[in-house]
């Protein structure tokens, strides 16, 4: 999977590096392919924004420099994503249907946003990590990079995506290690039986009783 990433502060991305992003990165997995919206301002002071048309706060980024930059990128096929406000909130359904592609682009917008005219030419699609607004779209790229990679091949281990929360609707089970009594609190004792389908029966039912608690909304949408 490969990531193009159209930023102004391409340094904030120096957080994939670590943990199983950057292990994933390191063995080819994921990749990561950072442009520098500001390598292509024709500005001497390689100034890319501009007052916005009507007035207003605030400064707009211009159109033909991110324009340019995307056309530095090889694969204009890339499914190219908006990080925005506006766009529709981010889901473990989404993620799912991003990981399946091959390279996608993301476009993080800053200050009061992109000029209207280049999202129209080059933006497929647009997406929210919440309703809140941000300084700028890097934080959200880094989330949906995040949440999709998880779900290429060898980035994590065989099955560790298929019982965790989200999954079916539901939320994750609680989960214990060791030590077997902690502060007075003891594991479960169904968890230490080694009786499997006891262990399975016990985390299905507990995985329901905490979606009931914390999340009802997502009952409504499981799919059974």
């Amino acid at each position: 999977m490969k990531f193009n990433i159209l930023t102004l502060f391409p340094e904030m991305f120096t957080v994939l590096e670590s943990s199983i992003l950057g292990r994933a990165k390191s063995e080819g997995k994921i990749e990561i392919n950072l442009i520098n919206i500001r390598d292509f301002s024709k500005n001497k002071h390689k100034k890319v924004d501009d007052t916005p048309y009507g007035g207003g706060a605030g400064m707009v980024i211009r159109p033909d420099v991110v324009y340019d930059a995307y056309n530095s990128i090889e694969n204009k096929k890339a499914k190219v994503i908006y990080l925005s406000p506006q766009g529709k909130t981010l889901t473990q359904k989404k993620v799912k249907e991003l990981s399946l592609e091959n390279e996608i682009t993301l476009l993080c917008g800053h200050y009061e946003g992109i000029d209207e005219r280049v999202l129209e030419k080059i933006v497929d699609e647009e997406i929210s990590i919440g309703d809140y607004v941000l300084t700028g779209g890097e934080l959200p790229a880094m989330v949906l990079i995040d949440a999709v990679s998880r779900y290429v091949d060898g980035v994590l281990s065989k099955g560790s995506v298929l019982e965790e929360t989200f999954s079916n609707n539901l939320l994750e089970y609680p989960q214990y290690t060791r030590p077997e009594v902690f502060m007075d609190m003891e594991v479960p004792e169904v968890l230490l039986s080694g009786h499997h389908k006891n262990i399975e029966e016990w985390r299905a039912k507990k995985s329901l009783e905490r979606t009931k608690l914390k999340r009802p909304d997502l009952l409504e949408n499981r799919i059974i």
